[in-house]
């Protein structure tokens, strides 16, 4: 069962998100929060599988939210659910951790769809968003934020964790990673795990600008 949390400031929506989340055998919604100071209360007692949060709340905003739960109950997944696609929304809620990033125009069944991944170990993206990320990734490999290896813990790495990185790097999803590699999903996500405790990295995220930063994307990898 998937525990879902709704974070979300305007009623009707919040409203809208339960009947779409009723009726599904493997999601139960746990609580709903109208600001983000209670969505972080809420997280802490609740302690939900995912959360479905908005990017502009009173007393805290989505952004702030993500960041703090993130670091105090990091296995909690957040989505966020929103109408503002601004780049800084975009960087700053994948920064801070976010799982996803979805506009509030999509259907339920994609909604549903986009919990399910996620729930997984997946990343889900909408679609007018997804260049921003890339386009952010590919700033970040020329900033002053960079991701740093050891040499000795880079060696460590297998063929296949290497390939891993590679698709990462290039913005591929669990699923699409599935697709190319024809690993099951459960596969890549211990695949996953393995990097970032071999390369000593907090997240996804870093995975993806390490290999941006360091060329991997674009290295051809002998099978």
């Amino acid at each position: 069962m998937i525990k879902v949390m709704i974070a979300e400031d305007q009623e009707l929506i919040r409203q809208s998100l339960e009947i779409i989340l009723s009726d599904k055998l493997d999601i139960e919604l746990v609580g709903m929060a109208e600001n983000g100071r209670t969505a972080i209360s809420l997280a802490k007692k609740l302690l939900p599988n995912i959360i479905l949060m908005d990017i502009r709340m009173p007393e805290c905003d989505g952004v702030q939210c993500i960041e703090i739960i993130k670091e105090q109950w990091p296995h909690i997944k957040i989505i966020v659910l929103t109408t503002f696609d601004d780049d800084e929304y975009v960087f700053n809620a994948i920064k801070k951790g976010a799982s996803g990033y979805l506009l509030k125009g999509i259907s339920a069944k994609e909604l549903i769809e986009a919990i399910r991944t996620v729930s997984k170990g997946g990343t889900l993206i909408n679609p007018n968003i997804a260049t921003k990320v890339i386009n952010f990734f590919s700033q970040m490999a020329h900033t002053d934020y960079p991701i740093g290896v050891h040499t000795d813990e880079f060696k460590l790495l297998k063929k296949n964790e290497l390939k891993i990185i590679q698709c990462i790097g290039m913005g591929m999803s669990n699923k699409e990673i599935t697709e190319k590699l024809r690993f099951s999903e459960g596969t890549v996500r211990n695949y996953i795990s393995t990097i970032l405790h071999k390369l000593n990295l907090r997240d996804r995220t870093q995975i993806a600008i390490f290999a941006i930063q360091s060329g991997w994307h674009l290295k051809k990898i002998e099978d």
